[in-house]
């Protein structure tokens, strides 16, 4: 959560979201982290309920404890939205803990794996293209004309400086950007990868 959200309200919330989901099934233990700018919690949940069933997350199952989160903050006079990254413009998804981590450390062997198959492949000549990419680019021009959909209707309705925030906050959206392609960025210049690996950024 964004600094200066009271940890206690986030503990609270991240409580009764569990308590909702895995009483009396799945064994949970909760640990909040109020030491960093952003106060959050973790959660450690036993894979296997007091039933034998095994708990299966999926993206939807994911959604839905967003939105519940969010609605137990708003209880709790916590200002809150489940809205989805892409609908935020964001294209790449968060590192996991480990790896974020190991990564500010630099050291990382995810990342180190995959900063030396760029460079492999810029030895070779030819870069492995990304399919998701393509997915993600679709992600956004589906995003930003609802964005532009909603502008148009403030504007239908005389709403013009809201609108206005619209339309910047779109324009304001940062590139498409793969994970694979900000390591590209991020190598030295004796490892930087050439085109075609810096592709077209599309808003």
């Amino acid at each position: 959560m964004p600094p200066g959200t009271p940890a206690s309200k986030v503990l609270r919330a991240v409580k009764t979201l569990a308590d909702n989901e895995f009483e009396l099934k799945h064994r949970y233990a909760t640990v909040l982290h109020a030491d960093e700018p952003h106060p959050h919690v973790h959660v450690v949940v036993k894979a296997v309920s007091e039933q034998g069933v095994r708990l299966n997350i999926r993206k939807a199952t994911l959604r839905n404890w967003r939105r519940q989160f969010a609605e137990n903050l708003r209880q709790l006079g916590v200002a809150a939205n489940a809205t989805e990254r892409a609908v935020r413009g964001q294209s790449r998804s968060g590192a996991r803990d480990g790896i974020y981590r190991a990564d500010r450390r630099h050291e990382s062997t995810v990342v180190r794996a995959i900063e030396k198959g760029l460079v492999a492949e810029r030895a070779q000549g030819s870069f492995k293209p990304e399919p998701g990419r393509a997915t993600l680019i679709r992600t956004r021009q589906s995003v930003v004309d609802g964005w532009r959909a909603i502008a148009e209707q403030l504007q239908a309705e005389g709403d013009w400086d809201l609108a206005h925030h619209v339309d910047r906050f779109v324009q304001g959206m940062a590139p498409v950007e793969t994970d694979r392609e900000a390591i590209a960025q991020g190598l030295r210049p004796s490892q930087r990868v050439r085109e075609p690996m810096t592709l077209q950024r599309t808003r």
